[in-house]
């Protein structure tokens, strides 16, 4: 096993992925920025260097001061992870010429499957369902004209390098098409540093389903189960659980099948998510994207299934075996998580950072766990994601998660900055949520406008 890992994040993941380390008996080192000199990971981890200023492209993005630190401080692997540097398979590749293991897959694999339009092309490859788009990247509006009138309205734009919900569009008319285009386009020129784009088919409304693979250097790959990640705002995933309520016996064996059918195509090691949209009317479901790296919503998956995927993550990049068959692979009750954020809500969910001057987090009883770097007299930065905490609980059944999660959310105060833990409180107690009534289409146009009249 590794004796020293560097954690190249920040935040609630670098603290999950730091005592992961320590229980697998791995030393840990932080990397830090100049904002983060008091963060709750810097005081866990063994070690700690700063990388650079607060800017995240001078810090947490700086490829050089990151492997730089590393050899510093004699680190055997780096674990991105997610966001920042998590699906750049140029840092991966740097990790594999200065023979530091990147803790995720090759880059090779990032490349393949990062990309959304050789992701396509693989999946078609493999067998697995994939909605009608165009056949590579598209760079103009015209082109976008002529292909979408092929495909047929309404249709989403898409950056072919993008996630986290950039450069995305959904465009129901010609009329909208050339400034939705313009306006993804250079967004994703902006976040990625690359403005190509490619168009689908818009599946809507759909669930947005997505299975949690594993994947080892000797060939394993497994899955861990479905979540349902449709409650989202403008791409952003808001609320997630596993299992779905969407899905019964015959449909999750065929979704979950071709997940693994596709990592297998690619050899994928190491932990993945495969996303899918689900056509509730028609029952059939659709290849989205990949994501090579450990999700957000990984606890939910944890929870259900009952395996540690970060401790997986680090025990597959040291070269071990899955710990886990398929067949040994079994599921118990029912997971949900929320994502807390420092903003407001009512005013447009703007950031909100500032000094937390009070702070109780939830706890007690069996199935509840807080993922937080957030301590008291701690000061949020206003240079990063407004994620501070994600509380996730676990019951034998969809209704007792239900009414654990309202409970935690009704535990949980923070004194000093605004939080959404109030949205989130409504969200889970709408009669719809609560039915499981509910699909991608939900938040934004049921929802959301019932909740901001309230004002």
């Amino acid at each position: 096993m590794f004796n020293k890992i560097l954690i190249a994040n920040r935040g609630e993941i670098a603290v999950r992925i730091i005592r992961a380390a320590r229980e697998l008996g791995v030393g840990t080192v932080a990397i830090y920025s100049t904002a983060d000199r008091d963060a709750l990971h810097v005081h866990l981890a063994d070690e700690a260097i700063c990388v650079g200023p607060a800017r995240s492209t001078e810090s947490y993005l700086n490829m050089n001061n990151i492997l730089s630190a590393a050899v510093a401080t004699g680190a055997q692997a780096i674990h991105p992870g997610f966001g920042f540097l998590s699906e750049n398979s140029k840092f991966a590749r740097l990790c594999e010429e200065m023979n530091i293991k990147f803790i995720g897959p090759s880059a090779k694999v990032m490349d393949m499957m990062g990309d959304k339009i050789n992701a396509r092309a693989e999946m078609i490859k493999a067998g697995v369902p994939v909605t009608p788009g165009s056949e590579g990247e598209v760079h103009t509006t015209d082109e976008a004209v002529k292909i979408a009138e092929e495909i047929g309205y309404p249709i989403m734009l898409k950056a072919s390098a993008g996630g986290g919900g950039k450069g995305i569009r959904k465009v129901n008319n010609v009329e909208e098409l050339v400034p939705a285009f313009e306006a993804a386009q250079a967004e994703a020129q902006a976040a990625f540093g690359n403005g190509a784009m490619f168009i689908e088919r818009m599946i809507f409304p759909a669930r947005h389903i997505e299975v949690q693979i594993l994947g080892d250097s000797q060939g394993n790959v497994i899955h861990l189960g479905e979540r349902d990640c449709s409650l989202q705002r403008n791409n952003q995933k808001v609320l997630e659980e596993s299992p779905s309520v969407a899905i019964g016996h015959t449909l999750r064996n065929e979704i979950t099948a071709a997940a693994v059918k596709a990592a297998q195509h690619v050899s994928y090691e190491n932990a993945g998510t495969i996303e899918f949209l689900l056509d509730e009317s028609s029952g059939k479901f659709y290849f989205m994207e990949m994501n090579t790296r450990v999700q957000v919503e990984h606890p939910v998956t944890e929870f259900v299934s009952g395996v540690d995927i970060v401790k997986e993550q680090i025990r597959i990049a040291n070269g071990n075996e899955l710990s886990v068959k398929q067949e040994d692979v079994t599921f118990s009750g029912h997971a949900i998580e929320c994502r807390i954020n420092a903003e407001n809500p009512k005013f447009n969910f703007a950031p909100s950072p500032g000094k937390i001057t009070n702070l109780f987090l939830p706890s007690g009883g069996v199935g509840l766990r807080v993922d937080s770097a957030m301590y008291s007299g701690y000061s949020i930065p206003p240079y990063y994601d407004s994620m501070i905490a994600k509380v996730i609980v676990h019951g034998e059944n969809r209704f007792e998660a239900l009414m654990k999660m309202q409970r935690a959310l009704l535990e949980f105060d923070v004194e000093g900055v605004i939080t959404n833990v109030d949205f989130q409180l409504e969200l889970i107690s709408d009669p719809h949520v609560v039915a499981g009534d509910y699909d991608t289409s939900f938040l934004g146009n049921v929802f959301l406008p019932e909740y901001q009249k309230e004002d």
